[in-house]
């Protein structure tokens, strides 16, 4: 019989591996040989096989090799004392001296984690070579141990699907349509929008525009568009004044702000240091936080994701969606038992 396949390993992205890789050269003063890069480091590790066959991993290596001195990045070789001319033990490294920016510019904290957002921003589109540079120049830059900022630096990301074709229709100031979930609706509905803005706020991307059947300005999560938005072939004028955008993002602060939750977390939890760090948050000694919010819905289900480790206060229609998630996971859990033990159970024999 033959062996059965091995199972399949999550691909990691060539900008991830190669971000990896010169991270990697950088933080080493004396080299890494080609075995320690392809066991060690992200990208290699996940496909490489102690005392196997490596061929290919060390194919794409030297083709990584590559890649990065064409983005201008110093990479250099270094043979092992006492083993002149034997190319496994070659050691490879980036100076960070020839690496370093001069030593007359510096940037703050807030000043790398504001570059490294907007590379990552164009990283989304066409990702040129003088940005790719920036992008891992910026990212091996060090922080001062005392100011972690690099690890907690934002990023903006347009995985919602409707993303694209609403940038399109707002840049063509044409109405589209699309299907609409909203909590508590029995079935998503169909809108009719005329576009004025894309905004990010806390992290989710929405739609600010007028409402066509309503005629009025309403703000729609991309999260909640059920399929993709289609433009039609009929054009508005923008209104007058516009700032749109600004607006948009005023009324979600304004809305934010004056929504507060309170909720009961379990000291030293995942619950306790996740929530404690949202924007916003105050903490009393009894273990209780005060939390800012947008969308009740959207924090039901973080709160509920943590399950025993978090329970919510108020106000009373979160509490009650959180109880309706948990209650809904507890029954699909009873559901499961039972069908497996249905699966399990021996037929009784027929008389």
């Amino acid at each position: 019989m033959p062996e059965p396949s091995s199972p399949s390993v999550a691909r990691v992205p060539v900008e991830e591996r190669l971000f990896s890789l010169v991270l990697a050269l950088v933080a080493t003063e004396t080299g890494l040989t080609k075995n320690e890069i392809l066991s060690t480091v992200q990208g290699y590790r996940q496909r490489y096989r102690p005392g196997g066959d490596n061929a290919s991993l060390e194919r794409q290596f030297e083709r990584d090799k590559d890649d990065i001195r064409d983005l201008g990045i110093p990479m250099e070789t270094v043979e092992s004392p006492g083993e002149q001319g034997n190319n496994q033990l070659l050691r490879y490294r980036i100076s960070k001296g020839d690496y370093d920016l001069p030593a007359d510019i510096t940037f703050s904290a807030q000043e790398i984690t504001l570059l490294g957002l907007a590379a990552t921003v164009w990283r989304q589109g066409s990702l040129s070579a003088e940005s790719q540079r920036a992008l891992l120049k910026l990212r091996s830059l060090g922080i001062p141990s005392d100011d972690p900022v690099i690890g907690y630096a934002p990023r903006l990301r347009t995985r919602e699907s409707s993303f694209e074709p609403l940038r399109t229709a707002l840049e063509r100031h044409a109405t589209v349509t699309f299907t609409y979930l909203k909590p508590g609706d029995a079935a998503p509905r169909v809108r009719s929008v005329s576009p004025l803005a894309l905004v990010q706020h806390r992290g989710r991307w929405h739609l600010y525009g007028i409402d066509n059947d309503l005629g009025a300005r309403r703000t729609f999560l991309l999260a909640r568009i059920v399929g993709t938005p289609r433009s039609t072939s009929r054009t508005f004028a923008l209104p007058e004044g516009g700032g749109f955008a600004d607006r948009a993002l005023a009324e979600l602060d304004a809305l934010w702000h004056s929504q507060r939750a309170t909720v009961r977390v379990v000291p030293g939890s995942d619950a306790e240091t996740r929530l404690s760090k949202r924007p916003g948050s105050s903490s009393d000694l009894g273990g209780v936080l005060t939390l800012h919010y947008t969308d009740v819905d959207i924090l039901a289900d973080e709160l509920a994701s943590f399950g025993p480790e978090v329970e919510a206060l108020s106000p009373g229609d979160l509490r009650a969606a959180v109880i309706k998630r948990l209650t809904m996971l507890v029954n699909a859990h009873i559901s499961a038992d039972a069908e497996a033990d249905d699966a399990t159970r021996p037929e009784k024999e027929e008389a």
